[in-house]
């Protein structure tokens, strides 16, 4: 915590250097509102189910409470899923035919913030919020909106999430206990590969009759985290920028032991991807264990089920893990909301909605029911948690319990990390995400069919791990790395 309180306050002191006298120093604006006429504000979001749930409940607390003290009626849409609200937003933004006007308030990731920020619609923050308020927050998240080098606030953070590794614990504990293995293995990337290898031979063992029948052990929900985050641990930002532009570093000892450590099991059978999320392929029992954001938790199955059978499983939570002799970053993720750009009224009432919605309260309400961490510095503890739920007598779905607790319970240890901004980081991000995991789905279908067509497996798997392989891989990957960034 000390190295982020001081990584804070050294980016806090920038922004002071580069804002001089700016209008917030002197403090936050207000404007007078009427709440015989109050104004009224629209939010698009991506909420579904209990998340949905729990933020229509908060929006009409705040109507009835605050928002009717000071004139301000706050209404919310869904619109679907995260892809469906940032093409919604970019229609608004664009002008399309047919498209919505854009709300008071929508949920963003950075990327999508960012574009309309540049794009002239959005409102800086900066001018409804004092230093002090915004020092109450947790710093690397308050950073995450700073977009320029200007010192102006552009994207709010409400929620925020991380990754966790979760674990089948019923098919866990006999295979640990036949063949030695402990959950510390698992506490680097290095040993969920050795993990993944010992239960693949294990696996297969039980059917000596059948071979190279192993199952795989594990998988992953965000391959761009993969790349974002197992660099930054080895003391590498894969997108580094400085004054709006980018540097794209590809070190290439780095990415090789990324690509032993994701390609190299996979295409062996070790680590696979069926369903759309990692979950899912607990469900059907094709993963023991996978690594994905912590509101997956709520989606971990209760039982798996196949054609063989189905039956209960128990969980584990586990920190993600770290590549091995790095630093202890975790992924920082998580939409964040943005204020469009419109009249004093309109936008100092929004502000006035975003402080009330990440009181510590209010927002450990949401955490509980959304399974997101956080924002405010007093509110991150398991001992704040833990009173809100015995103070409202609140239900928490016990494997979200358990992640925000794993994570929380861990926070002082942990450094969080989100790559900055940068015109055509979302290409980029795409990148991350499906160069390397396409070519390794594509690869594995070419040995299956070569093995069924006679070959040996080990004769062909070697042909697809060998270093010329990777070559011709890591130069394709940096030029569509270049051709996303625009170069």
């Amino acid at each position: 915590m000390k190295k982020k309180i001081f990584a804070g306050l050294i980016a806090a002191s920038a922004v002071l250097a580069l804002t001089g006298c700016s209008s917030h120093d002197a403090g936050a604006k207000k404007v007078k509102l009427d709440p015989d006429n109050p104004v009224s504000l629209t939010i698009w979001h991506y909420y579904n189910g209990m998340q949905q749930a729990i933020f229509d409940e908060q929006l009409e607390e705040f109507n009835a409470t605050v928002g009717k003290e000071k004139g301000i009626y706050v209404e919310g849409y869904s619109q679907g899923s995260v892809s469906d609200l940032e093409k919604a937003v970019g229609s608004a933004i664009n002008g399309e035919v047919g498209a919505e006007k854009l709300p008071d308030i929508f949920s963003s990731y950075a990327d999508t913030a960012y574009s309309a920020q540049q794009q002239g619609k959005l409102a800086a923050l900066t001018d409804y919020f004092t230093e002090e308020e915004l020092s109450k927050y947790v710093d690397s998240y308050i950073e995450e909106g700073y977009f320029n080098d200007d010192g102006r606030l552009y994207l709010f953070p409400v929620a925020k999430s991380t990754e966790i590794m979760m674990i089948n614990k019923t098919d866990w504990e006999p295979f640990a206990e036949a063949t030695g293995t402990s959950l510390d293995e698992l506490d680097t990337t290095e040993g969920v590969v050795s993990v993944a290898q010992k239960y693949y031979e294990w696996t297969d063992s039980l059917t000596p009759d059948v071979p190279d029948d192993g199952k795989a052990f594990y998988g992953r929900d965000s391959m761009s985290n993969y790349f974002v985050i197992g660099m930054r641990q080895m003391g590498k930002e894969i997108f580094e920028v400085k004054n709006g532009e980018v540097t794209i570093n590809t070190d290439k000892a780095l990415i090789r032991r990324l690509w032993d450590c994701y390609y190299v099991p996979y295409v062996k059978g070790y680590f696979t991807a069926y369903g759309r999320f990692r979950s899912d392929d607990v469900r059907t029992g094709d993963v023991l264990a996978y690594t994905g954001s912590v509101s997956s938790a709520a989606y971990f199955p209760d039982k798996v089920e196949n054609d063989d059978k189905i039956y209960d499983i128990d969980y584990i939570v586990k920190n993600a893990p770290v590549m091995q002799g790095g630093e202890k970053y975790m992924v920082q993720q998580g939409a964040g909301m943005a204020v469009t750009k419109s009249d004093e009224q309109h936008e100092y009432a929004a502000c006035v909605f975003l402080k009330w919605f990440t009181q510590k309260e209010n927002n450990l309400k949401f955490a509980c029911e959304s399974a997101y961490m956080p924002v405010l510095k007093e509110a991150d503890s398991v001992e704040a948690l833990d009173k809100v739920i015995a103070d409202n007598n609140m239900e928490i779905n016990d494997k979200v319990y358990a992640c925000l607790k794993e994570v929380l319970g861990d926070i002082d240890n942990v450094n969080f990390y989100a790559s900055k901004n940068c015109a055509n980081g979302y290409s980029m991000r795409k990148v991350l995400d499906y160069n390397l995991s396409d070519r390794a789905v594509a690869d594995r279908a070419a040995i299956d069919d070569a093995v069924a067509a006679g070959a040996d497996r080990n004769t062909e798997i070697d042909k697809y791990i060998s270093d010329e392989s990777f070559e011709s891989w890591y130069e394709e990957f940096c030029k569509a790395l270049d051709d996303a960034a625009g170069r």
